[in-house]
């Protein structure tokens, strides 16, 4: 049977995104390996029944010497394991996976964009300059003769084959990760104060700024709903805030903050609205789930964002980067909970008909055929 390795940036990513698709794989016949960094979440891997590797990536860093070990230690365990098909997810693993694949001559390779954040979506010379690094990175790892790059979105999807990164033919829209419907479930919107939860990373290209500052406005303005942030603060990113700042607001009376949870179905039945203003993501699986359990969502008209929701049907889509019109979003939403209710049962009835788990996992593995025949295994 094939041998299939995936390479991620964090084993909590795999955990949380790529796990399930594994466990399919590997009850599918495939023999399956994980390459992650070490973290506490290396033994939910290896509690699965998954083989693990630790591998040495910086997602913060830019040394040269770093990162070209980092692509030698790929090549070196490509060689070892010989996989049929390698997995790449996320922008490190994709550009060093991808060319220690090709150097390794691995047969196949899946490479998975998550989003194609700041160097490709900000303006200005900085960006131009990531850009201008990154472009030709992509292409060369993207080079391999037997690839399918999985874009979560058409924006990226469009933007990657009009710089010329990789041709159509060989990329495929997979929407997402996929939602397990029996965990994420309708469940009754509890009595009291309602709740607006903001469930992601504590990085301030989340939208979270603006989160802040329109629940500021509305709790001024005498709304008596409860702004909650979910999600730690990511010291490895440099976008991430500071614990310090979280707690200033906190002290403020503007939000609260529930930290990192595992229990998110319990978390979005507090909820009357789970709100996601982020500047750019693949397609936020946060708000997938928050539409599974039938709560309204509202985000912001950005790659990614605008693709988990139906403006005006399940959710309300905004500009980004504007305090007056997410403010006016979730107020207007906050007092009407019967429209609430409305867009959270059209916002399950659309999880169910094309994002769910068992959907996305079944069309992954077709993507793995797909090129492994091309491969000729």
């Amino acid at each position: 049977m094939p041998r299939l390795l995936f390479v991620d940036n964090l084993a909590e990513h795999f955990c949380s995104h790529r796990l399930p698709l594994a466990l399919a794989a590997k009850t599918a016949g495939w023999t399956v390996q994980v390459a992650t960094p070490l973290s506490s979440a290396v033994a939910q891997i290896r509690e699965a029944g998954l083989e693990h590797h630790p591998i040495a990536i910086d997602r913060r860093g830019l040394a040269p010497h770093a990162e070209l070990a980092s692509m030698l230690a790929l090549r070196r365990l490509f060689t070892e394991q010989r996989p049929d098909l390698v997995h790449l997810r996320t922008i490190k693993p994709v550009i060093w996976g991808g060319i220690a694949a090709g150097m390794a001559g691995v047969p196949a390779v899946v490479a998975h964009i998550t989003g194609l954040g700041y160097a490709f979506l900000a303006r200005g010379p900085r960006a131009a300059a990531l850009r201008s690094v990154l472009s030709p990175l992509y292409r060369l790892a993207l080079a391999h003769p037997h690839v399918r790059v999985v874009f979560q979105n058409q924006d990226d999807r469009m933007r990657f084959t009009k710089m010329g990164v990789i041709s159509r033919r060989r990329t495929v829209l997979v929407r997402g990760s996929g939602v397990d419907v029996r965990r994420f479930v309708p469940r009754p919107e509890p009595e009291g104060h309602p709740v607006v939860v903001f469930p992601a990373r504590l990085l301030w290209d989340k939208g979270l700024a603006e989160f802040v500052q329109a629940a500021r406005r509305l709790r001024r303005d005498g709304c008596t709903a409860r702004f909650v942030l979910v999600g730690d603060v990511d010291l490895g990113n440099r976008a991430s805030v500071t614990a310090g700042e979280v707690e200033s607001w906190v002290r403020e009376g503007v939000i609260e903050w529930w930290g990192h949870r595992s229990d998110m179905p319990e978390v979005y039945a507090q909820a009357r609205i789970v709100c996601l203003p982020s500047y750019h993501e693949g397609l936020p699986k946060s708000l997938l789930e928050a539409a599974a359990c039938a709560r309204a969502v509202v985000t912001v008209d950005t790659p990614g964002c605008r693709d988990a929701v139906e403006h005006g049907r399940t959710g309300l889509v905004v500009e980004p980067r504007s305090v007056d019109e997410l403010a006016h979003a979730l107020g207007s939403l906050l007092a009407d909970p019967d429209r609430c209710r409305r867009m959270g049962i059209l916002g399950r009835e659309r999880i169910l008909a094309g994002f769910s788990e068992e959907q996305v996992v079944a069309e992954t593995l077709a993507v793995y055929r797909d090129v492994l025949a091309e491969a000729g295994r």
